[in-house]
């Protein structure tokens, strides 16, 4: 049986921020995830977590803020951190600013392990966000493998890659091993499922038979009120589903 978790960034954004948690837990979520959750204070999010009986899975690592995700990561018990790259700056040298990402991945994912959190790497495709470091999941396990960072893994963005590099099911099969995490988003518009090209249905397939048991995140924009848009869902949290 697949897992889903609602991205409270993206999803139920017709509520305010705090209001997120019940709306989701409305439409059956008990696991959401938060890319920047900070400045909505981390008494208030453990409150809204305990009060819908929710897990919070997942959140970013801000730009030079490290101490602070693993911080939440403690305090919430929020079992992963993902790390962006970031974009390459104008005019800098290449070489200075590879040593620059690698020194701080190398960190992130030292100080990680040592936490007991996993690390999880996103390639962000480069139409959307021009110059990001890490496009291609491949380039994201080679670079795991090469510095041999402890308990870091790939988040596989089905967005992005669908994006950067189409083929998705066959990329899932190969970098199975490899990956941590999983978030959703048709293409083009970024909105949900059977907004766009990919075929969410054999996807979905492919994912439960390669026998991926962790969480498939909806981190798309709604075109409408989110639980409008959440028809889509229902065959795959349903036990007695048809094929």
């Amino acid at each position: 049986m697949l897992r889903f978790a609602a991205n409270l960034s993206l999803l139920f954004n017709e509520y305010p921020p705090l209001e997120r948690f019940a709306a989701a837990r409305k439409a059956g979520f008990s696991a959401v995830e938060i890319q920047f959750p900070y400045s909505l204070g981390l008494e208030a999010v453990a409150d809204a977590l305990t009060r819908e009986q929710q897990q919070l899975i997942l959140i970013n690592i801000p730009a030079e803020g490290l101490s602070l995700a693993l911080e939440w990561a403690h305090s919430l018990k929020i079992p992963r951190l993902n790390f962006l790259a970031g974009i390459s700056p104008p005019g800098h040298d290449e070489h200075l600013v590879q040593h620059i990402m690698v020194s701080n991945l190398k960190r992130a994912a030292e100080r990680c392990h040592a936490a007991g959190v996993e690390l999880l790497i996103e390639a962000i495709n480069t139409r959307d966000v021009p110059g990001f470091r890490l496009h291609h999941s491949r380039q994201v396990v080679d670079l795991i493998k090469q510095l041999d960072l402890p308990n870091t893994r790939l988040q596989y963005d089905l967005y992005h890659m669908q994006i950067m590099e189409g083929n998705l099911i066959s990329t899932l099969e190969l970098l199975k091993p490899h990956i941590g995490h999983i978030q959703i988003a048709d293409v083009p518009g970024r909105h949900e499922p059977g907004s766009g090209e990919i075929n969410f249905s054999n996807l979905f397939k492919a994912i439960e038979a390669m026998g991926y048991s962790g969480y498939i995140s909806l981190e798309y924009i709604p075109s409408g009120p989110t639980r409008d848009g959440l028809e889509w869902l229902q065959p795959w949290i349903t036990q007695d589903r048809t094929a």
